[in-house]
């Protein structure tokens, strides 16, 4: 059973069952806003416990302006890989977070996108293996399979319980191996994440493996992932190999149908490090890239 939590009144997060479960809020100290906390707008925290991870995770998901379980409207879904270098500096692996939550509150405000739920994941020790889609033969890793079990088959499922979810728009969104993963999953399981952004994916792990699975895979645009996004910086690494990688596979994509500006959103960022800051000032491109606001800024029932 998954625990929750929500913001008190001094700003700090409380743990508990739902009240029909007997249970009570108490506070916990690794989901409560640390000092310095940096979050904004209606966050609310839950523990979740994975049988198929064999783990606890951290989850807290974002809930837009005017979000109400009672209202008859659904929202998009978000979800984030490193959730914790989402919402809050004080939790960043670097401390220095992504701005998603400042983002999305000036977005919706502006009406220059849909208001969505966003769901960001708290990485593990694991990451290298769960993001990573194939054992590379310096790093190992390979259990992205079962990481999208994990997102397929029990946070989604709860989330679209607990949440007024829209299911017809799903993203996955990461950077680095965050973004390899999001890929891999997008791509291997469209109909659970039809929309991707892949922000500087590490596209070298395995030998490149990715970009050659997707180039022999019979799948194409029209059975692929809605949207992509697709971006690496120029300042990630000296030898322009990541600028390379990135670039082939724009191509094997573009083969795929996929066309640049329609359903692949590709973007060379001039001066981008392989950085937590770099990536934060792409996060708005990104959002209004998947979710325009003409689609509709909600389904209802």
């Amino acid at each position: 059973m998954a625990r929750y939590a929500r913001k008190g009144r001094d700003g700090a997060l409380y743990i508990g069952y739902r009240e029909e479960d007997g249970g009570i809020l108490i506070p916990d100290e690794r989901m409560k806003g640390p000092a310095g906390s940096t979050r904004t707008g209606d966050i609310v925290g839950h523990e979740f416990r994975s049988d198929i991870l064999g783990d606890d995770r951290i989850v807290m998901v974002y809930r837009p302006p005017g979000y109400s379980p009672m209202n008859p409207w659904r929202y998009p879904v978000l979800y984030l890989n490193d959730g914790q270098n989402m919402f809050d500096a004080a939790t960043s692996a670097f401390g220095v977070e992504w701005q998603v939550d400042e983002t999305l509150e000036h977005l919706i405000a502006e009406r220059a996108i849909q208001p969505i739920l966003a769901v960001a994941v708290y990485n593990s020790p694991e990451r290298f293996d769960e993001y990573t889609p194939a054992k590379d033969p310096q790093h190992g890793g390979g259990g992205a399979d079962r990481y999208g079990m994990f997102l397929a088959h029990e946070l989604q499922p709860f989330i679209n319980r607990e949440y007024r979810t829209n299911t017809e728009q799903t993203a996955l969104m990461g950077s680095s191996l965050g973004g390899l993963c999001s890929l891999y999953l997008g791509w291997q399981y469209p109909r659970c994440f039809n929309l991707v952004a892949a922000l500087s994916p590490s596209l070298w792990w395995a030998g490149r493996e990715l970009t050659r699975a997707i180039a022999e895979s019979p799948r194409t645009s029209h059975d692929g992932p809605e949207k992509i996004w697709l971006d690496m910086g120029t300042k990630e690494d000296k030898d322009d190999d990541l600028i390379a990688d990135i670039r082939a596979l724009r191509k094997v994509l573009v083969s795929k149908g996929y066309v640049v500006g329609e359903n692949l959103f590709y973007r060379e960022v001039q001066g981008a490090y392989h950085t937590e800051s770099s990536w934060a000032r792409r996060v708005g491109d990104v959002l209004q890239a998947l979710f325009p606001p003409g689609r509709g800024f909600f389904t209802a029932d």
